[in-house]
């Protein structure tokens, strides 16, 4: 039986994230980044033993794919989602300088082939929905969205969480919240909507 030693666990985890969350296996040099080597040939050397224990396999297209036997061995798949700052943050929330750091989600949660961002929640407007301030709120990124869907919309470069609620000649952002200053958005199309709230996490920071 193969048995696989920590640098063979960490580097087939980093090559199966960067599946699940890009569509495709990194290059040995950004595998060598993520790992922390010196040289690239490092990176390589682990790649080429973990094809000979068939944990790994290259594809037609060169690219490697996370075998069977893997997945059976460690059933805790993660996929990393960027932070991406607060949701009132003033700016583009999904622009790269943003990401404040990658926070491991279980892939049961974040579902691949989708992409997925997080943001921390500030103020009270939807707390009436389970969403604190200071919260973790996990988004599936995307441009469309439901009515009744809670929704990141972007205003004027700045961020924020609501619940859309779609008219013939509108789309309104209701806040739900147990505080009544707050009060609903109504807008035609001058907007964008960024993600869909998939999850809300307790602060993990």
């Amino acid at each position: 039986m193969n048995i696989l030693n920590p640098k063979e666990i960490l580097a087939l985890k980093e090559i199966r994230n960067a599946i699940l969350q890009n569509g495709t296996s990194p290059s040995v040099r950004q595998l060598m980044k993520s790992l922390g080597y010196g040289s690239p040939r490092s990176a390589a050397l682990i790649i080429e033993g973990l094809i000979k224990k068939g944990f790994l396999k290259k594809k037609a297209n060169g690219s490697l794919q996370v075998t069977d036997s893997f997945e059976e061995k460690d059933r805790t798949v993660t996929v990393n989602v960027p932070l991406v700052g607060s949701v009132a943050c003033g700016a583009p929330v999904l622009a790269v300088e943003n990401i404040e750091a990658l926070i491991p989600v279980s892939s049961k949660i974040a579902h691949p082939p989708y992409k997925y961002f997080m943001l921390k929640a500030q103020g009270d407007s939807m707390n009436a929905s389970g969403i604190n301030d200071g919260d973790f709120v996990l988004i599936r990124q995307q441009e469309t969205a439901r009515s009744g869907e809670r929704v990141v919309a972007l205003i004027d470069d700045e961020a924020t969480i609501k619940e859309l609620f779609i008219t013939p000649n509108a789309y309104i952002l209701l806040p739900r919240s147990t505080n009544k200053e707050h009060k609903p958005i109504v807008l035609t199309r001058d907007f964008r909507i960024q993600g869909v709230v998939v999850e809300v996490l307790p602060p993990i920071l």
